[in-house]
């Protein structure tokens, strides 16, 4: 099989590059990648002979086309990621994560492709009361509150559009916030890590109380794989964890105690707009259906995620200078 990997010199692409060539040594992969602040060659270095790159656009209908040919499966993680980004820059959201997968979708249909699997975010569907016990299931109404959810959530409805207009064979697979080697370290997690690493305080947004699901990268890519696999063509399913509700202020109190640091790190800052309040995804559908089930707890992931960052200083240390240092300093200022 021959697979189109689209932002596969991202986080969650890398990784599932990675994945996918040790479980599936014999498929051949095409990896599409404008190399934008998060996209890094450095991550594929150790299977860069195994894969062809072609550094494009996905906005751009000839490059798409051209990285396309050929291939069966087209596997769809590029989009822009960060809220705080989106905030900021919305424009470019839309552009990236709407017009960038129309044109992958229309180049698909041109292409003849077998599937067609779309990687999104439990964040479309905007958030859950603290106090509520709700899980969001397949079937929940989308309520994105941000300008990233909602380009997000734009995307979902035309990949849908295209299973029903065109006939083509979609999957999409909405997941719980990821971690794990190669995180580009504005996020949560890593950001606390690298920051702690270098004798940094941790930037929290207040009060801290807010709830996520964390989901170690690899229980990703195995979940993408049992879609491919055995997953219904139209079907949409949820990739998340088992661990129990934490706050932010509790993953970070963890990440603390595992490095052997305390609560003098943390540093509040004021919060940013919208900021959602809880996520929570029930994956049984992809378990009864497809039987997957996540194989990492949150205390294991975020030991091997210290341990990663902790063993590979110069790959963050390269990712936090420049460019990455300005807009650090610009979103994590006191206000």
């Amino acid at each position: 099989m021959k697979l189109l990997i689209t932002g596969g010199a991202g986080f969650i692409g890398s990784n599932f590059v990675r994945y996918w060539l040790e479980k599936h040594p014999g498929d051949s992969l095409v990896v599409l990648d404008k190399l934008a602040y998060a996209g890094n060659l450095e991550n594929l270095a150790e299977v860069a002979d195994k894969i062809k790159f072609i550094r494009g656009d996905i906005c751009e209908p000839l490059e798409v086309l051209k990285a396309m040919e050929g291939c069966d499966t087209v596997v769809h993680f590029a989009a822009e990621s960060h809220v705080d980004r989106s905030i900021k820059d919305p424009g470019v959201f839309v552009r990236t994560n709407v017009l960038g997968t129309l044109v992958l979708l229309q180049s698909a249909v041109t292409c003849g492709v077998k599937r067609f699997h779309h990687v999104s975010t439990d964040e479309v569907f905007g958030q859950i009361d603290l106090s509520s016990s709700e899980r969001w299931t397949e079937e929940s109404p989308y309520n994105p509150r941000s300008p990233y959810s909602a380009s997000k959530a734009g995307s979902d409805h035309l990949v849908r559009a295209y299973y029903q207009t065109y006939g083509l064979p979609v999957t999409i697979s909405n997941c719980a916030n990821n971690i794990g080697p190669y995180m580009f370290p504005e996020k949560l997690v890593p950001l606390a890590i690298t920051n702690v690493l270098e004798g940094k305080k941790i930037p929290v947004y207040k009060p801290g109380n807010q709830v996520r699901e964390w989901l170690y990268v690899e229980d990703h890519c195995s979940g993408i794989e049992a879609i491919l696999e055995k997953g219904k063509t139209g079907q949409t399913y949820f990739i998340g964890p088992d661990n129990p509700e934490y706050s932010n202020l509790e993953v970070i109190n963890k990440l603390l105690k595992i490095m052997g640091k305390g609560e003098e790190f943390i540093d509040f800052v004021g919060d940013r707009p919208g900021h959602d309040q809880k996520y929570a995804l029930d994956h049984s559908k992809i378990s009864k259906e497809l039987g997957w089930q996540p194989r990492y707890g949150l205390e294991e992931s975020l030991r091997k995620c210290v341990a990663w960052y902790e063993a590979n200083r110069e790959w963050w240390q390269k990712v936090k200078s420049g460019e990455y240092l300005d807009y650090y300093e610009k979103q994590y200022a006191k206000r």
